[in-house]
C-alpha cells in the first residue's frame, strides 16, 4: 500500500464526511436549535413554538441563500405532513405511544408544529445528499412495487396498535426487493457503490443516536422517560430503519418522476 494510495483515501474519506455534514445541514440546524432552546431565554415564550418559528426561518434562510432548491423544500413540506399525520395518531389518546409534555400555540390537538420538521430533516437529508453526491441507482425495483412497499409500511405504523405488526415480514421484504440494488455516489473523482440496503441500516443507525439526542433535551417523551431519561430502546431502530425506507422511497420517486417529466418535455 503506497503512501500516495492511503494519503488519497483518507482525503477522500475527510471530503465525504463533509459532503454527509453539508447534506445535513438542516438536521444539524434544527439540533442546534433544540439544543439552544433549553439554553436561552425565551422570556415566557412557549420552547415548542419557538423551534416552531425558528426551523420555519431556517428553511427561509436556506432556500434564499440558495443552500437548498425549490424542489428540495417541497419535498421536506411533504415530510413534513407525513409526520404530522403519523404523530397525530401515535400521541392520541388512543395509542399513547409518546408524548409532548410542554405547552405551546402552534400546535394540532396535542401535537406541536415543529414536530413535523423532525421527519422533514430525514427527507432534506435524502435530498441533498442526492444532489451533492451525484447519487445514481443500479438495478433499482420496478417503481410501482417500491411505492407499494413504501404504502405498507406507512400503514403499519398505523394499524399495529390493533392488528399484529407486520415489520417482521417487511423488514426481510425490503432486503429481498432491494437485494441487488447498489446506490452509486461521486466524492471527489472516483464513483463508489454501496449497497441500498446496508444505507439504509447506517442511517437508521444514526437517527436511533439522534433520538436518543432528542429526548434527552425535551423534544419529546417516551412514557418510560416521563419521571427519568432512559436510553430509546433499540427496538426503535427497526422503527426508524422503515421510516427511512419511506423517506428514501419517496424522494427516489420524485427524482424518477421529474427526470422522465424532464425527457418527456425535451423530447416534445
Amino acid at each position: 500500500m503506497s503512501r500516495r494510495w492511503f494519503n488519497e483515501h483518507i482525503r477522500e474519506f475527510v471530503i465525504f464526511g463533509l459532503k454527509e455534514a453539508r447534506a445535513c445541514i438542516f438536521a444539524g440546524s434544527f439540533f442546534v436549535l433544540l439544543f439552544a432552546s433549553n439554553h436561552i431565554p425565551l422570556f415566557g415564550f412557549a420552547r415548542y413554538d419557538f423551534l416552531f418559528l425558528a426551523a420555519l426561518a431556517l428553511q427561509a434562510i436556506l432556500y434564499f441563500t440558495k443552500v437548498e432548491t425549490w424542489d428540495e423544500v417541497k419535498t421536506i413540506f411533504l415530510f413534513h405532513i407525513i409526520g404530522l399525520c403519523l404523530e397525530l395518531y401515535k400521541t392520541s389518546a388512543f395509542v399513547g405511544s409518546w408524548s409532548y409534555p410542554e405547552p405551546a400555540l402552534f400546535k394540532i390537538a396535542t401535537v406541536p408544529l415543529y414536530s413535523g420538521f423532525m421527519y422533514a430533516a430525514v427527507g432534506s437529508y435524502f435530498a441533498q445528499a442526492w444532489r451533492i453526491m451525484q447519487a445514481e441507482l443500479k438495478n433499482y425495483p420496478p417503481y410501482w412495487t417500491t411505492a407499494l412497499l413504501c404504502s405498507l409500511i406507512y400503514l403499519n405504523f398505523f394499524t399495529n396498535h390493533f392488528v399484529p405488526d407486520v415489520r417482521l415480514l417487511l423488514i426481510p421484504a425490503v432486503f429481498l426487493l432491494f437485494a441487488r440494488t447498489d446506490i452509486t455516489f461521486v466524492v471527489t473523482k472516483h464513483r463508489y457503490s454501496m449497497p441500498l440496503a446496508l444505507s439504509f441500516c447506517l442511517v437508521a443507525f444514526f437517527l436511533w443516536i439522534a433520538e436518543n439526542i432528542s429526548t434527552f433535551w425535551g423534544a419529546w417523551q417516551y412514557p418510560d422517560q416521563v419521571h427519568i431519561w432512559n436510553v430509546v430502546s433499540t427496538n426503535k431502530i427497526t422503527s426508524w430503519f422503515l421510516m427511512v425506507i419511506i423517506s428514501f422511497i419517496v424522494v427516489a420517486y420524485l427524482k424518477h418522476y421529474k427526470t422522465v417529466h424532464r425527457i418527456a418535455a425535451y423530447t416534445d
